[in-house]
């Protein structure tokens, strides 16, 4: 049976959580605190990780951290908290979806499965056609690595996906709304901002290394392309 790891130190949260995810087929582990959450974690190794932001000994900023640094494992950070900046925050670190609170459980069902689908999706095509090169470019999705002229370039899990998807349709454009459902799925209930943070992050990043045969380029008014440039 699939384990599902719900990290809150709100009992009634996990109760309910539980409940919906054994109707769900998953069998749950629950964590009162942020390192009892990384104990389950290790012994474990859940399908997916429900994750409060506020919790005692560890938060659950630091626990995707930690969960990051060994897994590629589903995280959906759960918590009261919903200005934007720590929605961007959670995503930075690595988290695939983020929820406030007060939710439907439903709801984070829905997120649960749509994270799974797009990890389903994510190996299928790492399978096949798993490494892209461009010019002096080479990401690795098997690996999740990305190297500009044969220098590793620390980015997040999302912002690995985020290449992908771009430079797997090289001078296609994406508008914001396609990228929200490429990346976060249509069980996402995110806006445009989303995207632009992301892409502002993620260019501050791989320009820190020169790239002259490509460029993400940004289409005023539309989107986004993996711009291949004339040498």
């Amino acid at each position: 049976m699939q384990h599902i790891l719900i990290a809150d130190d709100n009992r009634d949260i996990t109760d309910i959580l539980s409940t919906y995810s054994k109707m769900e087929g998953f069998e749950p582990l629950v964590a009162a605190d942020g390192e009892e959450a990384i104990n389950l974690f290790n012994k474990y190794n859940p399908e997916v990780v429900l994750l409060d932001v506020m919790m005692p000994k560890e938060d659950g900023y630091e626990v995707c951290r930690r969960i990051r640094s060994k897994s590629n494992v589903p995280v959906i950070l759960i918590t009261a908290r919903g200005e934007d900046f720590d929605k961007i925050m959670g995503l930075d670190i690595g988290a695939d979806d983020y929820i406030v609170k007060p939710f439907s459980p439903r709801e984070v069902m829905a997120r649960v499965r749509a994270v799974l689908r797009r990890m389903t999706l994510t190996e299928k095509e790492s399978t096949s056609d798993n490494v892209i090169r461009f010019s002096n470019l080479e990401i690795n999705l098997d690996e999740y690595t990305l190297h500009i002229g044969g220098k590793k370039i620390a980015l997040t899990k999302k912002e690995i996906e985020t290449m992908w998807t771009l430079a797997s349709n090289p001078n296609k454009v994406f508008t914001r709304d396609n990228l929200l459902d490429s990346l976060w799925g249509f069980d996402y209930y995110g806006d445009s901002r989303t995207v632009d943070s992301h892409i502002k992050r993620l260019r501050a990043k791989i320009d820190k290394v020169e790239h002259p045969g490509w460029s993400i380029k940004t289409i005023w008014g539309v989107g986004y392309k993996f711009d291949l440039l004339d040498n």
